[in-house]
């Protein structure tokens, strides 16, 4: 996007983490295995429009925010430290923009889910208002209560808005408000959209969304991973796998089922894909003994070095009510469905840069009648994949939930089943094949459906 206004984003993240209930402050809390600030400043770097993206941080982690952003470019991003109170720190940075500056965009380091589209309609409207604000219609009912005891009025719920960020300004009106502020002795107003409305000026509204949300509570923080975990943006209709090229992969359970699917689709894409099973030609064995999963890792690094990614498809489904269930298939399943993941994941040698993707089940969700060992199995991979997205971010680590597929595991458990309704083995191979070709994707969990939805 393109404009002819020399524009300054000023992203505040001075919160201490009081009202959230963390010594760690919210803006540093994690969303599928990325802090949320820095989902954020994503969002605004990537439109190249700015000329300046000024970071106003608390300043016990001014040290940790330099460390956390050394790899952006460093004449792009300036970290200044904040003040006690919101208003401060908005006018430091403010402060802290360079002379050349006409406009400032000014949002919340704790709303990660900014749109593009937002922005860009501040940038725009930019070249006709002074000063603009994010809001969106109320949808509940607006009581106003004088002594927060009884209800005073109920107002006209359509003239009432809730305000978000950015709030974007001319340059010269902002500063001036704050002076004035500041002259009056106002130290803590709400957002700087009342210290324009204070000068007799009007603020033009953009509309925001509704998934611009804050994060202020422990609930916030939830909901927001769900949030990125059903927009996830493996969205693009042109798949172009073309990056797989020359690509090492090795795939535990890749002799059957979505596995097999997955090793077929890499090799027609030119990638080198290494089966792992217990009846692969090549890497075989009990994937839930680690002496033989280290093994048969260390026999792919001798033969391939690091690889680009592991793939693991390896599961087993017994249907049976718990109290039913034979001990050894209980055994099986946990074997297989959480150990060989495990493992897998901790022998594998892989590249900087490199994926893993754990193919789960859409049950993980909610313990179904028939299926308690297998759903409760495929929870603990879910939660598995986020925690160690975290702890390696070094590594893109995702999990795949598809819908009910048509492999013969499943067939065997549900004969006579329908298959009009089921996924195909290829339709989840492509959704995988996908997600390895991006970059910036970890700690999410994407949901595969009949309709080609993820």
């Amino acid at each position: 996007m393109k404009t002819n206004r020399t524009i300054s984003a000023i992203i505040l993240m001075g919160g201490s983490g009081e009202r959230f209930g963390s010594k760690l402050p919210k803006q540093f809390h994690r969303i599928c295995g990325k802090k949320i600030y820095l989902h954020t400043l994503d969002t605004f770097i990537n439109l190249q429009v700015f000329k300046k993206v000024i970071l106003v941080c608390h300043p016990n982690w001014i040290e940790k925010v330099s460390q956390d952003i050394s790899s952006y470019p460093k004449d792009l991003i300036k970290i200044i430290q904040g003040a006690p109170t919101r208003q401060e720190s908005s006018y430091l940075g403010i402060l802290a923009c360079k002379p050349s500056t006409e406009a400032v965009i000014i949002h919340d380091a704790v709303r990660p889910f900014v749109s593009e589209e937002i922005i860009k309609n501040h940038i725009q409207a930019l070249e006709t208002y002074e000063a603009l604000n994010t809001c969106i219609p109320s949808t509940d009912t607006i009581v106003h209560s004088v002594d927060a005891n009884e209800i005073t009025s109920i107002p006209n719920r359509k003239e009432y808005f809730r305000g978000q960020t950015p709030q974007s300004f001319h340059y010269s009106l902002i500063l001036d408000a704050h002076k004035q502020a500041l002259s009056q002795n106002i130290h803590n107003a709400s957002d700087d959209c009342q210290l324009i409305t204070n000068l007799g000026k009007k603020v033009h509204i953009i509309l925001g969304e509704e998934r611009n949300q804050k994060i202020t509570t422990e609930l916030d923080l939830f909901l927001a991973e769900q949030i990125l975990r059903l927009s996830s943006t493996l969205k693009d209709k042109r798949k172009d796998f073309s990056s797989l090229q020359g690509k090492t992969i090795a795939v535990t359970g890749g002799t059957g089922g979505i596995g097999k699917a997955i090793v077929d689709l890499l090799h027609l894409h030119g990638a080198k894909a290494l089966p792992i099973s217990t009846s692969s030609l090549s890497y075989m064995g009990d994937l839930s003994d680690p002496e033989n999963v280290e093994k048969i890792f260390r026999q792919i690094t001798a033969d391939h070095g690091e690889i680009d990614a592991l793939i693991n498809s390896v599961g087993i489904l017994k249907v049976g009510e718990f109290q039913d269930l034979d001990p050894k298939d209980l055994e099986s399943m946990i074997s297989t469905n959480i150990k060989a993941v495990l493992y897998s994941c901790k022998y594998a040698k892989i590249k900087l840069g490199g994926h893993i993707v754990n193919i789960a089940s859409s049950s993980y969700i909610k313990g179904r009648k028939g299926l308690s060992v297998y759903s409760c199995s495929k929870a603990a991979i879910v939660n598995f994949t986020q925690a160690l997205a975290e702890e390696l971010p070094g590594v893109h680590i995702n999990a795949i939930v598809p819908q009910r597929t048509d492999t013969k595991m499943r067939r065997d458990n549900f004969p006579g089943e329908s298959t009009d309704d089921l996924l195909t083995p290829s339709q989840v191979a492509e959704t995988v094949l996908e997600l390895l070709c991006k970059e910036k994707i970890t700690g999410l969990t994407i949901e595969v459906r009949k309709n080609g939805e993820t």
